[in-house]
């Protein structure tokens, strides 16, 4: 049985926005959610100092189908970088350089969200 797409949706933006701040904790500075274009969609681009940071968010409430990381197999990984070549650009600026990180959220229907921030895993 599938999640009511709505659910999952919710599920999706609760897991962004822990993944955002999660990352701004860390000191990056995000500067784009949800980057959209015919291709399809970043969900977040950070700066890491001099690094730019495209981050996919996956998010689970169990490892039952694998650790949500697993979920960025080759055929995401890919078109992460081509929505990343698209971001680039429409950038008015160029970067010394650009990572690639997986933020891993997992919410046990109890207990605390747990957040994994893998970083240039892409």
């Amino acid at each position: 049985m599938t999640a009511h797409p709505r659910a999952k949706d919710g599920l999706g933006r609760y897991g962004e926005q822990l993944a955002a701040d999660h990352l701004v904790a860390a000191g990056l500075v995000v500067l784009d959610r949800n980057w959209r274009c015919p291709r399809g969609e970043l969900d977040l681009v950070a700066r890491d100092g001099r690094t730019l940071v495209f981050v996919e968010v996956k998010t689970r409430t169990s490892t039952a189908y694998g650790h949500p990381a697993e979920a960025v197999g080759h055929a995401k990984s890919a078109r992460i970088r081509r929505l990343a070549a698209a971001w680039l650009a429409e950038s008015d600026r160029s970067w010394p350089e650009v990572r690639f990180d997986v933020v891993a959220v997992l919410r046990p229907l109890t207990g605390a969200a747990v957040v994994d921030h893998l970083r240039g895993v892409l």
